[in-house]
Parts: C-alpha cells; structure tokens; sequence
C-alpha cells in the first residue's frame, strides 16, 4: 500500500494519532494545521486522499474543498465535530466524497479510507475528472457520483445506490454525454430499444425514479429538465 495522505486538522494530537495510524497501516503521510497550509498543500502535492477538517483557523475546511475543487480532483473526507444535516450536505455539495463526525473510532475511519481509495483511484489526474469523462477503467463521475460500468455499480460520497438495468442504462447515457441535451427519444432508443419508440412517457418516468434516489437523496440537481427537448446533466459546478 503507498497512497499518499494529507491531514488538514488543526489538533495536533488528533493529527498525530490519525498520522501514526495510517503510517502504520502502510500509508504515506503529510500533515496540515490550518486552511491556507493545507491548501497550499493540497494544490502543489500529489495525493491520494486528503482528511479534511471543517473547522479549521486561516480558511475553513469548505472554503478550502472549494478552491480545490476548482483546481483538482482529490478525493476528500471531511472531519467534523459538526452533526448537522446541513453541514453534511454542504460538504457533499462542495464536493468530498465522504464524512465522519468526530468523535469517531480509528477502524471506521481506515475503512472509510479504503472505501474512497477503492472508488476514486481516478482522481488523482489532477485534471478535473467532474464532468463525467470516462477513463480507461470504465469510470465515470460527477462531484460526489462514481459509477462503475464494468462492475455496475454507482455509488454517491461511498454510499452504493441500487439500480435497476434500465436506470443504469440511463443515467450511464446522460454521463456519457454531459452538457449534451439527449431529446426523449434518443434516450428511449439508447435504454430501451427500437421496439418502444413512441412511448417517450417511459423516459420521464425512469429520469423521476433516478431523481428520487439521487437527486432528492443527496439534495443534489444532477439531471436537467431542456423543457420542450429533454434532458441533461450539466458539468458540476456549472
């Protein structure tokens, strides 16, 4: 195991015990104690994951995952003392793939790390992987979403979504094509077939079922509504 981590905490006994752990779980370490540090560090390093607090003095850890996020892909895990739905969601949005509340047991958050490892290993080309390109893996994202072609998988921040054939088909499409406005039936023939062409109605019904676990779920606008066309899902952050 040689990933390289990045702990951005402000405690410095916490940062030591997390370090100590991870070193000793064959991990790669370098440490941060506060926003613009770990930025700075963040932006200039090459890392595979990065433990993130959100409160942190200098620059807070949100507006630290932002400025990265405009920068690089890095995978990130907030720390948070903060238990808040809110705080949860505002860290989603900005772009982590996951969060633990401290205070929290050192073998959930090594799997928490193993999970973000295994999920995101395309993240670290430092160009930004958020627009749902797909690499030689089979991968494609937006923000948070990873799906998994090969093994037919889609997870959002480490949470596995369940799917259908259909809906995955689906949302694949509209990943496969982001910024792109794919009519009802052109996402028809391309989910479902020759044989259903005219039943577009079945296209609005797969995109609510895909809103309701996505969309709604994780308090996130992922697909468009083109009214008069169809549908999209636009680069994230745009």
């Amino acid at each position: 195991m040689d990933a390289a981590i990045l702990i951005v905490e402000d405690e410095e006994k916490l940062s030591r015990f997390i370090e100590l752990e991870l070193v000793h779980e064959g991990y790669r370490t370098d440490k941060a104690f506060d926003g613009r540090e770990g930025l700075t560090k963040a932006l200039e390093g090459d890392y595979d994951l990065i433990l993130l607090d959100i409160m942190l003095p200098g620059l807070n850890g949100l507006e630290v995952l932002r400025r990265l996020q405009k920068e690089k892909s890095t995978p990130v895990i907030l720390l948070t003392a903060r238990d808040a739905v809110m705080d949860k969601v505002a860290g989603l949005d900005a772009g982590a793939v996951d969060y633990i509340t401290k205070p929290f047991a050192i073998e959930e958050l090594l799997a928490r790390i193993r999970v973000a490892l295994k999920l995101h290993p395309m993240m670290r080309d430092d160009s930004n992987n958020n627009t749902g390109d797909k690499n030689k893996e089979g991968i494609l994202t937006w923000g948070s979403l990873v799906m998994d072609i090969p093994a037919h998988t889609v997870h959002y921040a480490g949470h596995e979504i369940t799917l259908t054939n259909r809906e995955f088909m689906m949302l694949r499409t509209l990943l496969e094509n982001v910024d792109i406005v794919l009519s009802r039936d052109t996402l028809l023939e391309k989910v479902c077939g020759y044989e259903y062409m005219g039943e577009t109605n079945m296209i609005d019904v797969y995109i609510r079922y895909l809103r309701s676990k996505i969309d709604d779920v994780f308090s996130v606008k992922m697909i468009q509504t083109v009214r008069g066309v169809g549908y999209v899902i636009k680069s994230y952050g745009s």
